[in-house]
């Protein structure tokens, strides 16, 4: 019999997921749109990526994060919109006061998608009992669907609400953790992205059970840092709380050109561009940092990042392009074409951190 860890007895946690998101809002508010493919990101002649596609058109290989001129490739009549995240927005916000319903402890990942603990919640209701009324008021009030995952823990919960999509309902009890973890794949774990599982692979490590063959001390010599986390991770281990008020660790602003640039002067005025849009949004937010990075993506795709810490905190435009400007310097902007030119500031002052980040329209960057 599989032995149950006693950490998977505290907690009823719930991963709520909406289903396409924005493709199912442009979707419902356009009839029309129902049973094609859907693409949200931008035109595939410029060099916008896929915020999000729906169903249809990832039976063509389409997802999020792809170049839109790709997915035109593998799908060229998909439908390709560019993204209204005041519209989104608008329905995010009308989910989350469905989530407060039920408990206080509710964590935004995204506009789209939370963690919910429901241990003591204000119905007294079973949390799979719930989720279900949640999805029932959420497609109510908006038309859209969601999957949610029940489980003991956050891990084990994200993973279970992927496991029937769309408008699906998978349940994990604390007895079954280890069986439900037994042949996932390790990229199933969220944490193990393409870098990690190339690594993990190479190590002789694809599922779950091929980690339980080893010793903890045995996957630190072969996997170093990652050894420990994963001996507890591929057992459906987790003992993160929900956290409701999580402080924003950092903020900033990229772009990618229309047309690669070469000219320092060019950038210089983008670079100039972007430290004002981060100042204000700093200061919207009464936040002030010492460590400002600067991140540059070459024609070839390959990304440089520069970083420098101060001792004053600041959220002045005039500091983010002094030092945006000498970080830039230090890459071969000048020298080799660039595409994507981005700033940001983190290590935030103490006082500022007071900060909530619930704000979600924090979380449309």
């Amino acid at each position: 019999m599989l032995e149950i860890n006693p950490s998977l007895l505290k907690r009823k946690i719930i991963h709520f997921d909406m289903d396409a998101f924005y493709a199912s809002i442009e979707m419902r508010d356009d009839p029309s749109l129902v049973g094609r493919p859907v693409v949200v990101g931008g035109s595939p002649q410029s060099r916008a990526v896929v915020c999000t596609a729906n169903y249809e058109a990832r039976k063509y290989g389409v997802h999020s994060a792809m170049a839109c001129s790709k997915a035109f490739r593998l799908c060229p009549a998909a439908v390709f919109i560019y993204p209204n995240f005041e519209k989104y927005l608008a329905a995010s916000i009308q989910i989350r006061e469905i989530f407060k319903k039920y408990t206080t402890l509710v964590e935004p990942l995204s506009l789209d998608e939370a963690y919910l603990d429901v241990t003591h919640n204000n119905k007294g209701l079973y949390a799979v009992k719930i989720a279900r009324l949640i999805q029932s008021e959420i497609y109510e009030s908006t038309g859209l669907t969601g999957s949610a995952g029940v489980a003991p823990n956050k891990l084990l919960a994200k993973i279970a609400s992927d496991i029937r999509k769309p408008n699906g309902l998978t349940v994990v009890l604390p007895e079954q953790a280890l069986l439900f973890m037994e042949k996932l794949p390790l990229r199933k774990i969220h944490g193990v992205g393409p870098v990690a599982e190339k690594k993990l692979l190479a190590a002789g490590f694809q599922k779950c059970q091929d980690v339980w063959l080893h010793s903890l001390e045995g996957l630190k010599i072969k996997l170093g840092n990652m050894g420990e986390w994963l001996y507890e991770s591929s057992r459906g281990i987790d003992e993160r709380p929900v956290e409701p008020s999580r402080i924003r660790k950092s903020l900033g602003q990229e772009e990618t050109f229309a047309v690669d640039i070469l000219s320092i002067e060019e950038l210089r005025l983008k670079l100039a561009s972007l430290c004002k849009e981060v100042s204000d949004n700093l200061r919207k937010k009464n936040l002030q940092g010492k460590t400002i990075t600067l991140k540059v993506k070459y024609a070839d795709f390959k990304i440089a990042t520069k970083s420098k810490t101060v001792l004053v905190p600041t959220d002045e435009e005039e500091d983010l392009f002094k030092i945006g400007l000498e970080l830039l310097n230090a890459t071969q902007a000048g020298q080799r074409k660039i595409r994507l030119l981005g700033i940001s500031i983190s290590n935030f002052d103490s006082l500022s951190c007071q900060t909530r980040q619930d704000n979600l329209v924090g979380l449309l960057f």
